[in-house]
């Protein structure tokens, strides 16, 4: 009877195997994608600040959410973010970005040593999921800043891409959307090449100041008239 159970158990322990690593199968990885954006070849372009971009707290994970009917988010059980989202989405803007503007000088917050912007984009996104039978949804926010700081540009955004269900159809639906986004903030930003340089008004040193204020304060000598008649020998 032992010889017998042998095999049984051999079978039994090779079944619960075949289980495990049938339900451990490792997850894809996915990055946005950022199209085919060429290479800008102006160096000499509108110099652009992109940021900073805040992204929505549920974003900054690995974690790849999927939006389900009633409004809420379940964890994808067949895929994961490769790495950083947030840093995922600042590439794929600035390669946009520049792209579009056919600019060399667009740069990431924080502003780089001897970098003068003549133009800065504050962007805040606050959703960008969507799910198997829900579309890709981008909400956003921003503003874009001339070399003066004053706001040019204000927008609020809500954009939706449809997909074909698949976690693979999703990712690249919600490149589209932050593509799309980058197209709004290039029409905004190239009005700006052609604003009046920022020239500083010289102020006078406050010694000056003070020498002109004393003047203004002293009364003007007026002459005085006489007839007495000067007589020189």
């Amino acid at each position: 009877m032992k010889l017998l159970r042998l095999p049984v158990i051999l079978l039994l322990s090779g079944l619960v195997g075949l289980a495990g690593c049938s339900t451990h199968q490792p997850a894809a990885l996915y990055q946005l994608d950022s199209g085919n954006p060429g290479l800008p070849k102006e160096s000499r372009g509108l110099a652009v600040l992109l940021g900073p971009v805040s992204v929505a707290d549920y974003l900054q994970r690995e974690t790849l959410l999927q939006r389900q009917a009633d409004g809420s988010l379940r964890a994808s059980t067949d895929g994961r973010w490769a790495g950083s989202l947030s840093a995922d989405i600042d590439q794929l803007l600035l390669r946009q970005v520049a792209w579009r503007l056919d600019s060399q000088r667009v740069v990431l917050a924080p502003t780089p040593a001897n970098f003068t912007p003549d133009a800065q984009v504050l962007l805040s996104i606050t959703r960008l999921d969507s799910g198997s039978r829900q579309p890709a949804i981008l909400d956003a926010q921003w503003r874009v800043l001339d070399r003066r700081g004053q706001v040019r540009d204000n927008r609020i955004v809500h954009l939706e891409e449809k997909h074909d269900g698949g976690t693979a159809a999703q990712v690249q639906a919600q490149g589209v959307l932050l593509q799309r986004l980058a197209a709004q903030l290039t029409a905004a930003l190239k009005p700006l090449a052609n604003q009046p340089a920022l020239v500083e008004e010289r102020k006078p040193a406050p010694a000056q100041v003070r020498r002109d204020e004393e003047k203004s304060r002293i009364p003007l000598a007026k002459p005085i008239r006489t007839d007495l008649e000067v007589f020189r020998f």
